[in-house]
């Protein structure tokens, strides 16, 4: 198992414009100075300006691995300066925990709080309008540097500094990097969406997304 990592910074902020075209957005977060206060909802003073694809308790907290920074500075040189911890519209920023050792369903202790793993990010076109990058989202989808949401399953506060505890781990197969491989396969394995829809702790969005392409291949398959 992946050993304990610590938040490098919490980030939070309000609605903002978007340009250049002025769209609402919650992409421009701040660092927070002190510690963060999370409910269900996620953290206290963070706010999401399209609540039909951000936010909520499945949704209620984003994580992105700083390390990722540095591939994105290199496939888009041009914004390598903006590139930064919490350039992306995530809450938590740390070293050595991405996509690769996060698991759909794990639980996690961080300060007083009790989180879960439950999805991960699906980066939209506002990237590529923060950056002036038309190919960033597609990128960042295609290489699997996406982040991922919690849901908050013990209400509390968290801080720069404290450790991200491992306290529990549904599978050791569906990491979020292994998700995104077997949602962008052109022709998944049915098993693995099978039993990717049944992985404990996913998002119930996903869950009957997946179980119903699930059901699309196996007709398509004895047809």
């Amino acid at each position: 198992m992946m050993s304990d990592v610590t938040i490098d910074h919490i980030f939070a902020g309000g609605i903002t414009e978007l340009q250049p075209e002025g769209q609402s957005t919650g992409i421009y977060k701040k660092n927070l100075s002190c510690p963060a206060f999370v409910t269900r909802n996620g953290i206290v003073g963070d706010q999401q300006a399209d609540r039909r694809v951000h936010g909520g308790p499945e949704k209620a907290v984003h994580h992105y691995a700083t390390e990722n920074y540095s591939l994105l500075a290199a496939e888009f040189p041009n914004s390598a300066d903006s590139l930064v911890a919490g350039s992306l519209g995530e809450n938590i920023s740390t070293q050595g925990m991405n996509e690769k050792n996060a698991y759909i369903g794990d639980i996690y202790q961080v300060g007083s709080c009790l989180i879960q793993i439950s999805q991960p990010r699906s980066p939209c076109w506002k990237i590529n309008h923060r950056f002036g990058e038309e190919r960033m989202s597609m990128f960042v989808v295609n290489e699997h540097l996406t982040g991922w949401y919690y849901r908050v399953l013990r209400e509390g506060s968290f801080d720069v500094g404290d450790a991200i505890q491992l306290i529990n781990r549904e599978t050791e197969e569906y990491s979020i990097k292994r998700f995104w491989q077997i949602q962008l396969a052109h022709r998944p394995e049915l098993d693995d969406l099978i039993k990717l829809s049944l992985t404990p702790g996913l998002a119930q969005d996903w869950r009957q997304r997946l179980a119903g392409r699930a059901e699309w291949l196996r007709k398509k398959y004895e047809s």
